[in-house]
């Protein structure tokens, strides 16, 4: 009995106290966890001893050198992390309650569809979705997820399927790849050529990382091509493209690039592929049960139809 009073007259720690040592759990630094929340070391370090002491365990192993979480520390970082998402996503699901498409949504883009999707994404949101507070952070698929995941982004933009649980995937439509070669080549310029004719061309790729690239590979293996052998590669469609125009190989371009990245250079000729042509499917992508999930799915409704001039076949929701 006397020790379920002790506990009913332990304070109960507060957001701001568990936001600091989920801070410091991440980076094991003082500095850059004061840095990573926008707090004073000082009062990081008063708000993580605060909540020592209303937990009455030690988190933290303090010495000259470095900072380590204590065994106490381990386990109850990862009930702090819940803790901070969870009340996230109350302020999130209040937030949308209140007014929807206000506030701020944070969107990940890959980098081979945020130059070509951007310019219909911002001015669609500019025109219906005045209000929204819309804040873009173009990254690699793999980093999307994560962060989509974690809470530090809300909506992905990206080539699908992923085959991640806990993600659901808004379809918004398939484009074709076509083939982009330097002057003379003999596939230059053709129209409904084989995919088999990828087997025996000098293929330049974008660097791993890029889910173009294996999408590409995955291409080449369609069409019967054992291996790819890579002997040059680039970090982005636009470097790509300067070297098909140097005559170092061929690569494949999503129809969706194609006038801003050929139109680069006078020395880039094209060609199509035979039906079906090789394509990928480009989708919103949130986390599964989402306290924004109205608003998404509306804003991909709004985008099917943003996206008709496009050359793209746009899909319905149902797909």
């Amino acid at each position: 009995m006397t020790v379920g009073n002790a506990g009913a007259r332990r304070r109960q720690p507060s957001l701001a106290q568990l936001r600091a040592f989920a801070a410091v759990a991440e980076h094991l630094h003082f500095r850059d966890a004061a840095a990573a929340i926008g707090m004073s070391q000082p009062a990081l370090s008063g708000s993580v001893s605060a909540l020592e002491e209303a937990l009455g365990v030690t988190l933290l192993e303090r010495t000259t050198r470095k900072v380590l979480l204590s065994p106490a520390g381990e386990r109850l970082a990862v009930r702090a992390k819940a803790v901070l998402d969870e009340v996230g996503a109350l302020l999130e699901e209040a937030e949308a309650v209140r007014a929807p498409f206000t506030g701020v949504l944070r969107l990940g883009v890959i980098p081979t569809v945020a130059p070509y999707l951007l310019p219909t994404v911002l001015h669609l949101v500019h025109d219906r979705y005045p209000h929204l507070d819309l804040q873009v952070h173009e990254e690699q698929t793999a980093t999307l997820v994560d962060g989509l995941h974690s809470g530090r982004l809300d909506l992905l933009l990206l080539a699908v399927p992923l085959g991640v649980p806990g993600v659901v995937e808004l379809p918004l439509y398939d484009e074709d790849f076509v083939l982009v070669t330097p002057p003379g080549h003999r596939l230059g310029g053709r129209e409904g050529i084989p995919r088999e004719a990828l087997k025996e061309l000098t293929l330049l790729l974008l660097d791993e990382g890029h889910c173009l690239r294996d999408q590409a590979l995955d291409i080449c293996r369609e069409a019967g091509r054992e291996d790819a052998p890579v002997t040059t590669t680039a970090a982005g469609l636009s470097t790509l493209v300067q070297l098909v125009a140097g005559g170092l190989g061929c690569t494949l371009l999503p129809r969706t690039a194609l006038t801003l990245e050929a139109g680069r250079s006078s020395r880039l000729l094209t060609a199509s592929f035979a039906d079906p042509a090789p394509s990928r499917r480009v989708a919103l992508a949130m986390r599964t049960g989402a306290a924004r999930s109205a608003e998404y799915e509306e804003l991909a409704a709004a985008l099917r139809g943003a996206l008709r001039p496009l050359p793209v076949r746009v899909l319905s929701a149902e797909v």
